[in-house]
This record gives structure tokens, sequence and C-alpha cells, in this order.
């Protein structure tokens, strides 16, 4: 069994980046990630990477953006309002087929919003965040060990697909402080070989050209059309997610991140007052597990959306179950921590208003 190590979520994020073997990062400080790029300052120099820290996000996006045409793992990070600057730059590396890895450790918002923990970000990963008909590869950790272990899988999907990849996290989850077990060898970018389109070393092959536009006539549907190919092959391969208690449940909780958490210890508390309640966590939220929610909608009755925001993900959960089902929402925006206590309670309303209304029919 691997060594565990005690990290904060951001410090296991930025190693875990680094033991995928990333070797390019460049960022701009914002609370609550800071510690990603303080922790590559030193850390990268010291497996021969390069740390720069940027002028602004605008300006990291654009240098990873540099990084990634050369076929260098490379990453950037930052909190909501710093994501919302890298936006274009995101949809520039979308548009030029660029295998980037970006850490976002949500806060509250809009705006400036606060700098507590939240998960109001999740239409921005999931929809691709900037112009155009693009999609990112996101994953959602619930735990310090998943921030540590999740950029091995960003990047190997990112350069298999060729398209930015995420990891979507928040406040919380980047300032705890956990065991951590990385379950992944650590890889040696020297071992890895140069991609076919990497604008590396040119002597002796053809020239390579990285753009994110084709300005001929259905140039760039060609591209677009391409793209999707690969998304409908990473909706096909790449779902994960996990199950709790789901076999006899009457109601299923759907949550990811720190949410998923407090729904584990709702689902105890509930289990122990005789409800049968499940557990549904979302780990890549793109690709979302729609195919596992239209089975379970066929034996399970109601499903309750977890969520530290207006309610962004209970859409796509309603999206998939189509009718099939109820779907019903607590949602706590604001970056406002939700309790077991709260969700239990939602929970008894939906089962007790369940129970009134099958008995009035009979």
């Amino acid at each position: 069994m691997a060594e565990k190590k005690l990290m904060k979520g951001n410090e296991a994020l930025a190693e875990g980046a680094i033991r995928a073997g990333c070797r390019f990062f460049a960022g701009y400080p914002i609370t609550p990630q800071n510690e990603i790029p303080e922790y590559m300052s030193w850390r990268l120099p010291q497996v021969g990477g390069a740390f720069v820290q940027a002028e602004s996000e605008v300006s990291a996006i654009n240098m990873v953006y540099g990084a990634g045409a050369t076929g260098v793992r490379c990453m950037t990070s930052s909190s909501s309002p710093g994501m919302s600057l890298k936006q274009e730059g995101i949809s520039y590396a979308a548009g030029a087929d660029l295998p980037i890895f970006i850490g976002n450790v949500m806060r509250g918002g809009p705006g400036l919003g606060n700098i507590a923990g939240a998960q109001g970000d999740y239409w921005q990963a999931t929809r691709g965040g900037g112009h155009g008909d693009y999609r990112c590869f996101v994953m959602a950790p619930n735990c310090v060990t998943e921030l540590g272990n999740f950029p091995h899988k960003c990047f190997e999907v990112a350069f298999k697909y060729r398209l930015p990849s995420m990891v979507l996290a928040d406040g919380i989850l980047g300032q705890m402080m956990e065991p951590v077990e990385f379950k992944h060898p650590e890889i040696d970018p020297k071992t890895l070989t140069e991609p076919a389109w990497a604008l590396g070393k040119c002597e002796g092959r053809d020239k390579r050209i990285v753009k994110s536009y084709d300005l001929k006539e259905g140039g760039v549907e060609i591209m677009v059309n391409e793209r999707v190919q690969r998304y409908k092959a990473i909706e096909q391969s790449e779902v994960l997610y996990e199950e709790q208690m789901i076999e006899d449940a009457d109601i299923v909780l759907v949550a990811y991140g720190i949410s998923s958490r407090v729904c584990v210890a709702a689902m105890k508390q509930a289990r122990e007052k005789g409800l049968k309640v499940g557990l549904l966590r979302p780990i890549t939220l793109w690709p979302f597990p729609k195919a596992r929610l239209i089975e379970l909608s066929k034996r399970v009755k109601n499903f309750l959306v977890v969520e530290m925001s207006l309610g962004q993900m209970v859409e796509d959960v309603a999206l998939a179950i189509n009718g099939r089902a109820n779907v019903h929402l607590h949602a706590k925006p604001g970056a406002s921590v939700i309790t077991a206590d709260e969700v239990c309670k939602t929970m008894d309303k939906i089962l007790k208003k369940e129970a009134k209304e099958y008995a009035a029919v009979k």
C-alpha cells in the first residue's frame, strides 16, 4: 500500500499534477486556490519544470495555450472570478484541440462574491464556459485524495481526445487537510512520446500548425463536427460515478463534491430512521452519468439533488430522467454549507407528501 501523507487539498492537486507529468504552470493569485501556485512555485523547479506567475488570469491562460501547443503537460488554476477571465483562452485552446489542464477551486458568486466554498460554477464548467461549440472534460472530487489523483485521469483523457480538462472543486475541499494516497505511478515526461501535432522539434519533419480557426467556407463546421465525434466517444467511455445504498432506495440523493459528503451523513441518518435512501455521486460532471440516471428512474420515483448553488446540476438530472420520476432540489447558494439535518428535513417532506398523495389515491 502506498504511503499516506497529510496534505491540504490545493497542495494535493498541485502535487498530483506534477506526478502526472505536468512541467509548466502559469497562474495568478486568487483565494481560495492560492496554495496551488504557491506550491508549484517551488516544487516545479525541483523536477525541471517551469513556473510563471502571470500579470493576470488572461495572460496565464494564454501562456498555457502556448505551452500546450508544444505538447508539454501544462496547467493553470484559479477560482471563480478568475475562471471567468480565462474563458476566452479556454475556448481558443478547445478550438485548437489542445490538451491543457485546469483547476477551479470555486468560491461564492456571481461577481466577486466571497471566498467561501461554493458550487456555482457548474454551468460554466460543463457547458464549456466560453464562446462556441466545445466541451471540457470535468471531474469533481469529494476528498483530498481524489484531488491528488484526478489530475492523472484529466491529463490522460485530455491527451487521448485532445481537449481541455478540469478538476472542479470548491473552497472547502481546497482548504481542508486529509491523508492523501497517490495511487498512480509518477510519470517522467521524458518517457512520453511527443504528440504528432505538437510544435516541438521541427528538424526533419513537415510543418505543423496549431490553430483554432479555418477561414475556408465550411472549414469551422468540419472542425467542430470532427470534435463532436470525439465528444461522443468520451460520453461512451469516460463516464464515472459512485453509488451508495442504491439497491433498495425509495429516494436517491444526487450530489457532487463537498455536498456529496453531507449527503452521506444525511443518508445514514435517514437509514437509522428506517427510510430507504441511496446516493448517486457524479464523478465526471461532463460527461454526465445520464444513462445510469435513466436506468434508476425506471425503479426509483424520487430524486433529490443537493447543491451549494441556486440549482444547476439539477437541470442535467431532470434532462436525463425526462419526466420518468420526480426531481426535487435542495439548494443553498451564497457559499453556505449545507447540513445533513437540512437534507433529512427535505427528504422527510418529500416522502410524507408522497405518502399523503398515495393515501388520497387509495
